[in-house]
């Protein structure tokens, strides 16, 4: 069976302009909606806030030196304490709290490198990186305290050991609301795209891992692998929808023999044979 495709037709630079109109317009559409996601993302972000403190989401007015970024809390001035100093600390809270020692330095190594006095854009405080307003439900209303190891690891923990209990010991989406918020873990079905979390996720384990933790986390690694690839697709869905226009790839199918000869088994192969199928784009109106 031979195949043969149409080339275009030779009128076709008289449309230039008609295909520029077009592209213009999907460009127009395509920064329209993309505003469209900027309002509503904008919309959608003091709620997620609210889900768990500990969500690291990035303002651009915390990064431009705003009135909020000013009215973050300043490390003390005053040495910090050094890991070794601060590793029995973290043994001991994890203990008071039933949570794995391993799971505590883990989340320290990844959330603060076991830098107290650590302060994120969005105005994550501290050891494990403990949100003012997931502070206050634990007691923490000053969140200069949050600079002190003890309250920062005590904090840290109790709120890892909540999450630990709702999410039934699953360690992949207790990592994953701890950093993107429990709200946008149940929202998604546990289903959280975010490139940070993700990676901070997949970072956590390691270092769950290497501290020696026997947890089950091969499936959250696999899951943490598999959103990834999600991730990546959508992005090039949403360029290919952006950037290429659907009409070029429009064809039609033009057959050359009658309908009765359209049977491979009758088709004859050789140097005279015609095609049984042509493809080629369709013709354009002027």
């Amino acid at each position: 069976m031979t195949f043969a495709v149409g080339a275009a037709e030779p009128g076709a630079d008289k449309n230039t302009g008609a295909e520029k109109i077009r592209a213009d317009a999907v460009l127009q559409d395509d920064e329209k909606e993309a505003g469209a996601e900027m309002m509503q993302a904008d919309s959608k972000e003091p709620d997620a806030k609210k889900d768990a403190g500990t969500e690291k989401v990035q303002s651009d007015s915390v990064a431009n030196g705003s009135d909020e970024a000013k009215a973050f809390p300043t490390p003390p001035d005053k040495p910090r304490p050094s890991k070794k100093k601060l590793k029995p600390l973290i043994d001991r809270t994890a203990k008071r709290y039933g949570v794995e020692r391993e799971l505590v330095h883990a989340v320290v190594a990844a959330e603060s490198a076991y830098n107290a006095h650590a302060v994120s854009r969005a105005g994550a405080i501290g050891l494990m990186q403990v949100m003012p307003m997931t502070a206050a439900d634990y007691g923490v209303t000053n969140a200069s305290a949050l600079f002190d190891p003890k309250i920062n690891v005590n904090t840290g923990t109790r709120h890892l050991k909540r999450l630990l209990r709702k999410y039934k010991n699953d360690y992949g989406r207790t990592i994953m609301a701890y950093n993107a918020g429990e709200g946008t873990v149940d929202r998604t079905n546990s289903n959280v795209t975010y490139a940070e979390t993700l990676n901070y996720t997949a970072a956590v384990i390691r270092n769950y891992r290497r501290n020696g933790g026997k947890k089950p986390t091969e499936d959250a690694l696999k899951k943490v692998a598999m959103l990834k690839k999600m991730t990546i697709s959508g992005k090039g869905r949403r360029l290919m929808k952006k950037y290429l226009d659907p009409s070029l790839l429009s064809l039609s199918v033009r057959t050359t023999l009658p309908l009765r000869y359209l049977d491979p088994g009758l088709h004859r192969a050789g140097p005279d044979s015609r095609p049984m199928i042509v493809l080629e784009s369709p013709k354009k109106k002027d």
